[in-house]
């Protein structure tokens, strides 16, 4: 069969030529809009990504009140607006953990999280796990099991540790490793890492 002979007829009164532009027209707007036309299209209510929206955070149990763009990642924001630099910057693309923080208890790698997703939530990051001017106990049992070398994935590392341990007190090695896999560790203490999570474990159990 010919291409021309599957082409679909025109309606009546309208010219093969016209039919076949008119339906081109018709696909390549479905192609720019991804078959979709939102209402907010129709309407004129596109919001901006430069615009500034409102929105509270709570943030190691404290609200801050912030303008932010709606393209803000979490990160940005704990970084740049609140200078929580504990949190840290590395592949951002979700990959490698190091910007992992605690929403409602579950880790979470800011890089890929909006600000504004985060609305509602209780945030989590490496600097409210002190104990006032003391280390928490994950802290503690990094620093003593040695379960660093840079250190740059330390923070991230911590939190997954800390949310693993919330959701499972009493993690088997198995269990720690798997929970710990979406963290890197580029200089390898993976080791060391593992006894501080089941150190952790302990230490929270105990208090």
């Amino acid at each position: 069969m010919s291409r021309e002979s599957r082409r679909p007829d025109p309606p009546p009164g309208l010219s093969r030529r016209k039919f076949l532009a008119t339906m081109g027209a018709g696909a390549a707007a479905a192609a720019v809009t991804g078959g979709i036309a939102p209402a907010v299209y129709q309407d004129g209510e596109v919001m901006r990504p430069e615009e500034l929206v409102k929105v509270p955070l709570v943030v190691n149990g404290r609200t801050h009140r912030l303008l932010v763009e709606p393209r803000w990642t979490l990160l940005y924001v704990l970084r740049e607006r609140l200078g929580l630099t504990g949190t840290k910057v590395g592949c951002e693309r979700g990959e490698c953990g190091a910007c992992t923080v605690l929403i409602d208890d579950v880790p979470r790698y800011s890089c890929s999280t909006l600000a504004l997703e985060a609305e509602g939530t209780r945030i989590t990051t490496v600097e409210g796990l002190l104990r006032g001017e003391e280390l928490g106990e994950t802290q503690r049992a990094f620093v003593e099991k040695d379960a660093f070398q840079c250190g740059y994935c330390t923070s991230g590392q911590i939190m997954a540790a800390e949310g693993l341990i919330r959701a499972n007190p009493k993690p088997s090695v198995e269990e720690i490793r798997r929970g710990m896999s979406g963290n890197l560790c580029r200089c390898g203490a993976y080791p060391h890492i593992t006894e501080a999570v089941k150190r952790a474990a302990e230490l929270e159990r105990g208090r």
